[in-house]
């Protein structure tokens, strides 16, 4: 019966605030980065390929591994996150606030609010009917793309700093940078459309023995949107 049940004692409690730099975004990622080829690792992971199940892996290593962090335990990982703007579509993978209110430049951010969207896909896209081979970058038709979701503000309309992550299951990191700057600098040759040059990937730094390369790239979003930043962080599988 409810009259027998127990409330915890810290429901609707006020939670602390917790005062963090600007920088702190960027920080998560790399705490995200340097953490992907200890999961990849690790040897109680089970063997898997699919995104989704990758995905969800990596959310079960991310928790575990900032619950014990003194920098980040008060955040999780959280996947399938409903975007705040676009409420039919959903981020594969969010950071969000745990056990306190984040305050970044001022902004308070709770348990209800995304610190950072993440778009996760395999490199290459799988071969499977109605699959667009360019899935990392764009979906012709459709606005699945990865990096298309946040150009077009489809996801993360309400940040200005996102994340893509690429299980990298063949070829090599520069194969896939030339490959995915290919796919853009052709976008932005057809006429009529808002990809250019600006969106192209820039390398910030590789990692040979863990398997782990860094990139970032900057696009211009219409609707009144600012600009958007996204730091590409791919491991290797194989």
């Amino acid at each position: 019966m409810l009259a027998d049940s127990s409330i915890p004692s810290h429901t609707g409690r006020i939670e602390q605030d917790i005062l963090l730099p600007a920088t702190a975004r960027y920080e998560l990622i790399d705490f995200i980065a340097q953490e992907l080829p200890h999961w990849r690792d690790h040897p109680d992971r089970p063997p898997a390929s699919s995104e989704t199940t990758l995905t969800g892996q990596l959310c079960d290593h991310l928790n575990a591994e900032s619950y014990y962090s003194t920098t980040w335990s008060h955040v999780q990982f959280r996947t399938e996150v409903t975007d705040e703007i676009h409420s039919g579509r959903k981020i594969d993978l969010a950071a969000k606030p745990c056990g306190a209110t984040l305050v970044i430049e001022g902004r308070r951010h709770s348990q209800f609010d995304t610190l950072l969207p993440i778009e996760c896909k395999r490199l290459p896209t799988p071969k499977e009917k109605g699959r667009d081979e360019r899935e990392y970058v764009i979906t012709e038709p459709g606005t699945t793309g990865g990096i298309q979701r946040f150009k077009f503000g489809y996801h993360g309309a309400a940040h200005l700093v996102g994340a893509m992550i690429a299980y990298v299951q063949e070829q090599t990191f520069s194969h896939w940078a030339v490959q995915v700057n290919c796919w853009i600098q052709d976008l932005s040759a057809q006429a009529g459309v808002t990809w250019s040059c600006f969106d192209l990937l820039q390398p910030l730094s590789e990692d040979s023995a863990a398997g782990l390369c860094m990139l970032h790239s900057h696009h211009r979003r219409e609707g009144g949107l600012e600009g958007f930043e996204l730091r590409h962080l791919w491991v290797r599988m194989n």
